[in-house]
């Protein structure tokens, strides 16, 4: 239960903030953006400020700002360097969660992490669900998934959620950016078109994932659009949404690229939980 609010009088000391570590990232950046809107306490720590895979320095971050609770949006996130890079993205993605988890169980304290439907190897026809068995293809989905399992292992009261895909206009490293920035400039853009996946709204994503920090809610969670495209797919409706003309995206099987890291042919993530994310036009809408 988040302890913001105490009887009687109540000074700056009294809040207990909400934790966010890797608060340089897209993920970390948006929750910070989001707590404040939503009236939320938060110390936004960045890798220099918390290293999560040093006990001694989740140690002294707890003990420093005292939060209620601990959100990881820290992790290693290039999924193909992640191939030659295993020991680092094992560290980031599994060990620094493992820590985390350890020291917020030994507060007491809730903790949400966040995983990745490369956890999942695509053969599965229908869309993968919290219960479904993952079987990960490259580095980085077997450091996401190592993660989770040590995660949960530790602390059971933890909340992991799997997402996909980001995209939002508050961050300009994301595909939907790059496509329309593409065809605003008059150049293709070549895009996967044998590869679906469901991709994920980052305003939305962190207001849902709060939401269920909030409710005290625990386990594997799935969160990212109701629905499902391939890569290709996306731009044209991001396409659309701008008011351009969706010729400039160029349809490539995923193979032409050459990617070091292999991807599952499907990875749609759907819930057996509840909490349906919108679709990818209404994400797209506000978004555009």
């Amino acid at each position: 239960m988040r302890p913001d609010f105490i009887p009687g009088h109540i000074s700056d000391a009294d809040i207990r903030p909400l934790l966010i570590a890797g608060a340089h990232g897209t993920l970390g950046r948006a929750f910070g953006r989001i707590c404040l809107t939503r009236g939320l306490a938060a110390v936004e720590l960045g890798r220099a400020d918390l290293d999560i895979a040093d006990p001694a320095s989740v140690a002294a971050a707890l003990e420093e700002h005292r939060p209620w609770a601990v959100v990881n949006a820290a992790g290693y996130v290039r999924v193909d360097d992640a191939e030659t890079d295993a020991e680092r993205c094992f560290r980031e993605n599994a060990t620094g969660p493992e820590v985390l988890a350890q020291a917020c169980a030994a507060h007491g304290l809730p903790l949400l992490t966040f995983s990745s439907d490369l956890v999942f190897d695509g053969e599965q026809e229908h869309p993968y669900t919290e219960s479904s068995v993952p079987n990960p293809l490259n580095v980085y989905g077997r450091s996401k998934l190592a993660g989770e399992r040590a995660v949960l292992a530790a602390h059971p009261a933890a909340l992991v959620v799997r997402t996909s895909a980001f995209f939002s206009s508050w961050d300009e490293y994301n595909f939907v950016h790059f496509a329309l920035q593409a065809g605003r400039a008059g150049y293709p853009f070549e895009a996967a078109d044998d590869v679906r996946m469901a991709p994920t709204y980052v305003p939305d994503l962190v207001n849902t994932a709060l939401d269920l920090l909030l409710d005290e809610a625990h386990g594997l969670w799935h969160l990212a659009c109701q629905d499902s495209c391939t890569w290709a797919e996306l731009a044209r409706a991001a396409a659309r949404r701008a008011g351009l003309a969706e010729d400039f995206v160029v349809p490539r099987p995923m193979a032409d690229f050459g990617l070091p890291a292999r991807r599952p042919r499907q990875s749609v993530l759907a819930s057996e939980k509840g909490m349906v994310q919108p679709s990818i036009e209404d994400a797209l809408g506000r978004m555009l």
